[in-house]
């Protein structure tokens, strides 16, 4: 258990000093663990719509944050470049992420193509069956990219190192929002990157 613990540190610390340093998508991670908050309750009395919440605020906040505002050369305070720490990403980096989310917008299409998902599903009706429907179709997908990861990582890096990432994963929403509440007002109050220091202690500052 403590090898666990210690990846799962690890790799929320990297996680941190590599990929979040500015305090814009900070809080736009503040504003997609809120959300994922809610779609995690809502999966126990409508999965589909926690599917789309899910997907449609807190992926879209989260990946827009790494997208628009996170800098892209070289990083000066982990001496690393931007094409290093994509080598090293244990999860999902840019590349695997845009394969991901490739497939994210390609379902509900394919859902007014084929209503049944070619044999897959019993067809909907209308658009409200059709939104209920690309929720579940969203759903499934963040679960399978997430076991698909997982299972790759056992082989990769073997089993602690899956599971420490897929664990992490499913906590990040109850850690971003204790690691990051304080970001919307350091923001306003003009600091727009988090100056990393303290070991990781930053974004508390």
């Amino acid at each position: 258990m403590e090898g666990y613990l210690n990846k799962v540190a690890q790799l929320r610390w990297d996680d941190h000093r590599y990929y979040h340093q500015c305090r814009i998508n900070q809080t736009l991670h503040l504003i997609s663990a809120l959300s994922f908050l809610g779609a995690y309750a809502l999966l126990f009395v409508d999965p589909a719509r926690a599917g789309l919440i899910g997907w449609l605020v807190g992926m879209v906040t989260r990946q827009s944050g790494h997208l628009f505002f996170e800098p892209r050369g070289y990083d000066r305070i982990n001496g690393a470049s931007y094409d290093h720490k994509e080598s090293i990403k244990v999860g999902y980096n840019m590349r695997r992420k845009g394969i991901l989310i490739a497939v994210w917008l390609a379902l509900p299409l394919l859902l007014r193509v084929s209503p049944s998902l070619f044999g897959l599903v019993r067809p909907a009706a209308g658009w409200q069956g059709w939104a209920h429907d690309v929720g579940l179709s969203w759903l499934a997908l963040g679960v399978g990219g997430l076991l698909f990861r997982t299972l790759h990582l056992f082989f990769l890096r073997g089993p602690i190192w899956g599971l420490a990432w897929a664990g992490k994963i499913i906590t990040d929403p109850f850690h971003n929002v204790v690691e990051y509440w304080k970001s919307p007002l350091l923001l306003l109050r003009g600091q727009r990157y988090d100056p990393l220091d303290d070991a990781g202690q930053g974004a508390r500052a």
